[in-house]
């Protein structure tokens, strides 16, 4: 069975932050499951939902209408890594760790992959300390593949279905076919012959877990992390759907990809309504960035991030903002919609809330828990959203910021780069510069891009700019 690896004992008693759980006596059944959708490169606008009017995603479309659907929403980064590290530890990108898919090791002068510290608290630490089962399956990439400590099976998962990419500098040999099992390489292989595509493959992975957990009296988390419409994500056995579309190859690629994991989102929801646990489960919805333009897919072919913008890697709306909506029978109102302003920090003390413990110290997050219930008077507000990514070794370019502060954003691009300044309530394209008219915005904006950004070693450009 794909459950028979030996659950690997978590010490979470040594997790940093554990003190601020809450250790109040709450019963099992009185706390719903919580299951996470994570898309990786779904921009803004390539769900029906969200406006998309070719590719075709009914099993999402007809979730997000169930539920509550956000307009602006934030991812915790434009790129894959830092974003999500922000929602895994609930530290918006200028606290976390990880502020790039690679970081500066001085010590080897070198760039390369940084994984999250190995007593920072996570989400699947949390939620085990709430009594919580746990499981993660699909993209980690927060780990250094060398150190299986940082692998997601030893940082709050009791279950973990993970996949590697192949390294140079690694000591293991990596075949990304392979699916390794709480750290263990159980000979689990994706054969692009035998299933449409790896979310296929993947989902059953997450049927059996549901299977085999499902008698057991604790809630379960359960977070999806999946690879579609990642661009390297190349082989699919399917090839007939659009095929009909006088559409370049890459572009039919790009779209049989969200349409084929649209079905597997689907499969699992259903497979939840058959076991009974649909409605006690509160599923959560969205993407670790914008779209993106790579292989030979055109982010503006399909509109992937709609009037937006920029695309992934960007701090643009493209970049950044991003499909998030949640579902929760008999809580959360049906077909809703919220533009409240919120990112992936929030995550975090929002499960806290929905796990009835209280909000770790460490986050910087804020619930959006009274949002989701309707009761948006009693729903806290960010001052502001801020962000940076570090791409490489030149600060001058590599360095990119933004903050969105109610109506405004602010983005510089490189130490050097001059400010922008965008009214999005008028302006969310962000075609009309009003820097040079606010003055006082640019020298308050320059402030909090300082006062927003703390010390890491992997990532040191932002402080050079201070």
């Amino acid at each position: 069975m794909l459950f028979s690896q030996t659950i690997r004992t978590n010490l979470t008693c040594l997790i940093l932050g554990l003190s601020s759980l809450s250790t109040a006596a709450v019963t099992a059944t009185e706390k719903p499951n919580v299951v996470f959708l994570l898309a990786d490169d779904l921009g803004y606008g390539e769900l029906g939902s969200y406006g998309q009017q070719t590719i075709k995603t009914p099993q999402l479309d007809n979730l997000a209408a169930q539920g509550m659907r956000f307009t602006d929403f934030y991812a915790g980064n434009a790129v894959c890594a830092p974003s999500r590290a922000v929602l895994m530890t609930g530290k918006h990108a200028g606290n976390a760790t990880i502020r790039g898919n690679k970081g500066f090791f001085q010590e080897t002068n070198r760039w390369g992959r940084v994984s999250l510290k190995e007593d920072e608290l996570t989400l699947g630490n949390m939620m085990q300390n709430a009594g919580y089962q746990t499981a993660f399956i699909g993209k980690w990439h927060l780990e250094d593949p060398n150190n299986l400590d940082t692998w997601a099976y030893a940082r709050g998962f009791d279950y973990a279905v993970q996949e590697q990419w192949k390294r140079a500098d690694s000591k293991i040999y990596f075949d990304k076919t392979t699916h390794w099992i709480n750290g263990v390489n159980d000979k689990k292989l994706y054969d692009h012959q035998k299933w449409d595509n790896i979310d296929e493959f993947r989902t059953n992975f997450a049927l059996e877990y549901l299977d085999t957990i499902k008698s057991n009296e604790q809630p379960f988390f359960l977070f999806m992390s999946y690879r579609t419409p990642h661009p390297h994500e190349e082989m699919l056995r399917n090839k007939t759907l659009f095929a009909e579309q006088d559409w370049a190859e890459a572009e039919k690629h790009h779209a049989r990809k969200i349409t084929l994991w649209d079905k597997q989102v689907g499969r699992l929801i259903d497979h939840l309504d058959a076991i009974g646990e649909l409605d006690n489960t509160l599923i959560i919805f969205t993407s670790d960035n914008g779209g993106h333009s790579a292989m030979g897919h055109d982010h503006k072919f399909f509109n992937s991030n709609g009037i937006l913008r920029g695309f992934k890697r960007d701090l643009y709306e493209g970049g950044i903002r991003v499909p998030h909506f949640a579902v929760w029978a008999n809580k959360i109102k049906a077909g809703s919609t919220s533009a409240h302003i919120g990112s992936f920090q929030d995550f975090m003390p929002t499960l806290a809330e929905v796990a009835q413990i209280n909000v770790p110290e460490i986050t910087d997050g804020i619930s959006i828990l009274p949002t989701y219930l309707g009761q948006a008077n009693k729903q806290q507000q960010h001052e502001y959203l801020y962000w940076e990514e570090q791409r490489n070794q030149n600060p001058d370019k590599s360095l990119i910021r933004a903050i969105r502060e109610g109506d405004w954003k602010a983005v510089q691009v490189g130490l050097a780069g001059e400010m922008e300044i965008y009214n999005l309530k008028d302006d969310v394209r962000e075609t009309n510069n009003l820097a040079s008219q606010y003055p006082q915005k640019v020298a308050r904006y320059k402030e909090l891009f300082n006062a927003s950004t703390s010390y890491t070693e992997h990532f040191p450009f932002a402080h050079q700019a201070k």
